[in-house]
């Protein structure tokens, strides 16, 4: 049978939209590349399943070999949206230009299939003695949810994981977390001429603010981790909108706001922070504040620096491990087995126009999966 060449593979995932948003009207769902990827991996000898998540969600996992343990390889199949009119590609193609493949998901992250892919095929299975598994996840985007479904369900227990995220082939260790929440004050309108008829939200608001400024100075205070570029959880007040008129007393005033938590800090502890950090205000204003999660809260992630495959993929990659600000999937396959992410192509040009990944990440790519793949699924 002839197999498809790395660049067919390459260009049949970018070619199947897979968008997934909150917003209905730009959800693709990933079922098309779900089912490319399952025939490619069919074809290389793996056994597939296809897992219907909810809806239009699917993952995919491939094992191929017997025995315990092996090496997982995760990545999502899924991409952010686009930006109408800021492309000068077709996103939904795979456009060779300047030694770079531009298109949506070449970095981020549906290309690394391909580079997976390419390295099985360059392997002599015959002595295999642990398997080799492939994870792809749905709506990693958006709500984790492939990740999250597959962890609570996982089959098998690798001894490994590697998730292909963009990181210029430099193995990441450990990342913060991402919590973001809306608060609304509701208040009560009124003219603004008499004050006194009705409740100010934007004033309540204040109060919040300042609640939640004191906060953002307690996390830099009381939690460091000298691993990290930026060594305190970070608190940011992203977006604020309320009222509608001058002469209007404010009824509604929400406030959108995200914290980056450390490796270690709890997600419940850091509801209980800002719980606490609110409550004086909610006393003062009894039944005035709601706050509800912009997404389902994702936690820091750290695998330990001395742990043996950290160290054998800093000698694989011929570079120290590092660690990130971004989220990943890793907070949730870490709970599995140690997790490093480690990809082609760089963070910084996910979720921007002209998305694209450099020829120069090819052959090197390919031969540390292969390395890998031989390091920890041959004895």
């Amino acid at each position: 049978m002839q197999l498809p060449s790395f660049l067919e593979v390459y260009k049949g995932l970018i070619s199947t939209p897979s968008i997934s948003s909150t917003d209905p009207s730009w959800d693709h769902g990933n079922e098309k590349v779900i089912e490319k990827l399952a025939t490619w991996m069919k074809d290389l000898g793996f056994e597939v399943e296809v897992i219907e998540v909810e809806p239009n969600k699917f993952n995919m996992i491939a094992k191929k070999g017997q025995g315990e343990g092996g090496l997982l390889l995760a990545g999502h199949s899924d991409t952010v949206p686009f930006d109408e009119g800021r492309w000068s590609f077709n996103p939904h193609d795979l456009t060779e230009a300047n030694n770079r493949f531009y298109g949506l998901g070449t970095a981020d992250m549906k290309g690394f299939f391909a580079f997976i892919y390419e390295a099985v095929k360059k392997i002599d299975w015959s002595k295999q003695t642990k398997p080799l598994y492939v994870l792809a996840t749905c709506d990693e985007e958006t709500t984790m949810l492939g990740a999250r479904h597959f962890t609570d369900n996982a089959p098998f227990k690798p001894d490994y994981c590697i998730i292909g995220e963009p990181t210029s082939l430099v193995p990441i260790r450990g990342h913060k977390g991402h919590v973001a929440n809306a608060i609304r004050v509701t208040g009560k309108s009124g003219h603004s001429s008499d004050p006194a008829l009705g409740v100010n939200a934007i004033e309540i608001m204040h109060e919040v603010m300042y609640a939640m400024m004191k906060l953002r100075d307690k996390l830099v205070k009381e939690y460091h981790h000298p691993g990290f570029a930026i060594p305190s959880p970070t608190l940011n007040l992203g977006h604020i909108h309320g009222g509608d008129s001058a002469n209007r007393i404010c009824g509604c005033c929400e406030l959108h706001y995200d914290v980056r938590p450390l490796p270690g800090i709890s997600l419940d502890g850091l509801d209980n922070l800002l719980r606490d950090a609110l409550k004086e205000v909610e006393a003062k204003w009894p039944g005035r504040l709601t706050i509800t999660a912009l997404h389902e809260p994702i936690p820091g992630y750290e695998c330990d620096h001395k742990h043996p495959f950290v160290g054998g993929m800093e000698t694989l990659c011929e570079t120290p491990s590092e660690t990130v600000n971004y989220c990943t999937e890793a907070p949730f396959l870490q709970q599995l087995c140690p997790t490093l992410v480690l990809g082609p192509g760089s963070i910084d040009q996910a979720h921007q126009p002209d998305e694209f990944l450099s020829f120069d990440f090819i052959d090197p790519t390919i031969d540390i999966l292969a390395k890998a793949m031989k390091q920890y699924c041959f004895e």
